[in-house]
Parts: structure tokens; C-alpha cells; sequence
């Protein structure tokens, strides 16, 4: 699979998803409960969920954790972050491209490379 497809394609099929959430969300009348405050609760409690998929295994363990329940947990922490995006009315080229630029200041290449170190520590 390639990850490398034009803009215009990725901006389309999220358009896509998002109008797939809105719509569930809708049809059930849920968008009450769909504030920005409760949104990224839920994001933090889904993205939490995700990593107890592998709290205190070895790395062998991490390795054999069931694909699936990865999938819906990384499918729920995605879909709560689309439905926030979408409340502000965000593009999310826009925002990750503009996250890169400032991490791209804090990491440069040659302090960072390979390295984990925070930015603050370089």
C-alpha cells in the first residue's frame, strides 16, 4: 500500500469518513454530547484504552497483541479526533503541516537524529 497519494485524493476520502461519522452520529442524535470538552475526553479515554493494549509486556508480547483489538481502539482514538477536527472546522493537512514546520525548528537534523531526546535536552 502506498502512502503517498496526491493531496487531493487524501483530502477527499477524509471529507469522505467524516461525512460517514457525522451521519452515524446524527441518525442516533448524538451530536449533543459531541462538544469539544467531551470530544477530547473521549479521545484521551480511547487513546488510553489503545495503550493498555500494551501496558507492562516485553517486546515479544507487544508483538503478538491481537491486530484487531488494536484496530477498533486506533480506529475509536481516530474517529474522536476527525469529529474534533471537524467541530473547528480544521484541515488537517494544514495543521499537521504546520506541527511539522515547528517540530522541524525544535529538531534539527543534525541535534536529533536518532535520538529521543526532548527538544529542550538537544
Amino acid at each position: 500500500m502506498s502512502y503517498f497519494r496526491p493531496t487531493s485524493c487524501i483530502a477527499t476520502e477524509m471529507k469522505d469518513i467524516i461525512k460517514k461519522l457525522i451521519e452515524f452520529r446524527n441518525e442516533r442524535d448524538w451530536e449533543q454530547f459531541h462538544n469539544p470538552k467531551d470530544l477530547a475526553i473521549a479521545l484521551s479515554i480511547e487513546a488510553s484504552e489503545l495503550t493498555e493494549l500494551f501496558l507492562w509486556k516485553n517486546q515479544q508480547e507487544v508483538e503478538e497483541v491481537d491486530k484487531e483489538k488494536v484496530k477498533e481502539e486506533l480506529a475509536d482514538v481516530l474517529a474522536y479526533a476527525l469529529l474534533l477536527l471537524e467541530k473547528y472546522d480544521l484541515d488537517i493537512d494544514e495543521i499537521i503541516s504546520e506541527k511539522i514546520k515547528k517540530n522541524s525548528l525544535k529538531y534539527p537534523i543534525e541535534k536529533s537524529k536518532g535520538k529521543a531526546t526532548k527538544y529542550r535536552d538537544l
